[in-house]
């Protein structure tokens, strides 16, 4: 294990998103008169896609569930997309700007990977290559070198901005990036703080001792005591109202340095939080309020666009989805296919972009996942060459290597 991966794998499970941005303007893009700005958001510990899009249409879809099925009927019902699919009822703003045309929901989606591991899946997602462990750098910076630009916005201006702890992989690269760290870091679940507990028990005694005694301090707490610690104790568990601050005020923070006029047109945010293998709560609970932070966020970067949101799109990902069935702790385990949500002014929205492959067990992966039958690398293929006019021989090439077979998805702009 590399020192570099090793603090990867701890700022993945301790921190939260950070803005890392360029500053290059897309030529072609600016001849046709636009000026095109592009958001990455990365959802850290894999998104339960059924939780997030579900397919009532489907026959199979309450026997898979249960009780724990979202239902257009239900004590919380879903939000009606189409004849099939329903969004989760924690996401009102995403379903209307799906309503207006400005979102696209992308299911039954993964990358090439197809084991288990966050680590590898996120190394896989970020990287743009097949196999984890390949790269030292991330498609979304290859993407940017790729581009012929009329050069910086602010050419006086800085090369960093700011210097974040850890570069996540998706930005790494020769581009030359800006960066911004939130001021408090998004605590972790108890399921994360115990699993990175296992982690340092392993890699660095010292250090695991000290965080199972703070650990241990936080359970204690009364909830006005949490919330005194909670700016101090990454391991307090934030009540619902604090995790949609956070993600509100990181996403909003991207969208004011994208919006700028001399302002970075590209950009990368991360979301940790996502493993939810226990109180999964699609209708109610820890998902339940994941998603409606990732809804505000959302909501936070349309506001501080203002008129650039008309020509910005949204990419929202994460490195793969969670078991078809609850398991025994009313949660999900990991799992394979998921979906890509899309949201901005210049998508052609209003539609969910599936070749559903079933929820019957012979139907699924392995007996267990969600069958992948759309590959993400052709949504990100077809916004990168449409949005951005990255040419398709790069994408092929230098940017996502060993996917000539992957066609980019067309039409998802406008």
């Amino acid at each position: 294990m590399s020192v570099g991966h090793s603090i990867s794998r701890r700022a993945a499970l301790i921190g939260s998103g950070a803005l890392f941005a360029w500053t290059q303007l897309p030529r072609l893009a600016r001849a046709e008169g636009r000026d095109p700005r592009m958001l990455v958001i990365v959802l850290r510990g894999a998104l339960d896609g059924l939780g997030a899009v579900a397919p009532v249409g489907d026959p199979d879809w309450i026997g898979l569930r249960g009780e724990r099925a979202l239902v257009l009927d239900g004590k919380t019902p879903a939000l009606p997309l189409d004849s099939f699919f329903a969004l989760n009822p924690a996401m009102p703003n995403l379903h209307r700007l799906y309503r207006a045309q400005q979102a696209t929901l992308v299911h039954a989606t993964a990358t090439p990977y197809r084991e288990r591991s966050h680590f590898d899946g996120q190394d896989v997602l970020e990287s743009g290559l097949v196999k984890p462990g390949g790269a030292d750098s991330g498609w979304l910076n290859r993407a940017l070198l790729a581009l012929e630009t009329e050069g910086r916005v602010n050419p006086v201006g800085s090369r960093a901005f700011g210097v974040g702890a850890v570069t996540p992989l998706i930005v790494r690269g020769k581009a030359p990036v800006m960066s911004w760290v939130p001021q408090k870091l998004l605590p972790a679940s108890d399921d994360t703080a115990a699993r990175l507990l296992d982690l340092y028990q392993h890699t660095d005694p010292k250090l695991a001792v000290a965080l199972e005694g703070r650990m241990k301090l936080a359970s204690l707490g009364t909830s006005a005591v949490e919330d005194t610690m909670a700016d101090a104790n990454p391991l307090v568990v934030p009540p619902g109202t604090r995790l949609r601050a956070y993600f509100a005020e990181a996403a909003g923070t991207a969208a004011r340095y994208l919006a700028k006029a001399e302002g970075p047109r590209v950009g990368a945010l991360g979301f940790v939080g996502w493993d939810t293998h226990i109180n999964e709560g699609a209708a109610a609970g820890q998902l339940y309020n994941l998603l409606s932070a990732l809804d505000g966020a959302i909501a936070a970067v349309e506001t501080n666009m203002g008129e650039a949101w008309r020509e910005t799109v949204v990419t929202v990902i994460t490195e793969f989805g969670r078991t078809a069935r609850i398991n025994g702790t009313l949660g999900t385990d990991h799992g394979t296919g998921t979906v890509a949500l899309l949201a901005g002014g210049a998508l052609k929205g209003g539609r969910v972009i599936a070749d559903w492959p079933g929820l019957k067990t012979e139907q699924l992966y392995e007996g267990r996942d969600l069958k992948p039958t759309t590959d993400l690398r052709a949504v990100l293929k077809g916004l990168l060459r449409d949005h951005l006019r990255v040419e398709e021989r790069e994408l092929a090439g230098s940017i996502f290597p060993d996917s000539a077979g992957v066609a980019p998805i067309a039409g998802l702009v406008g």
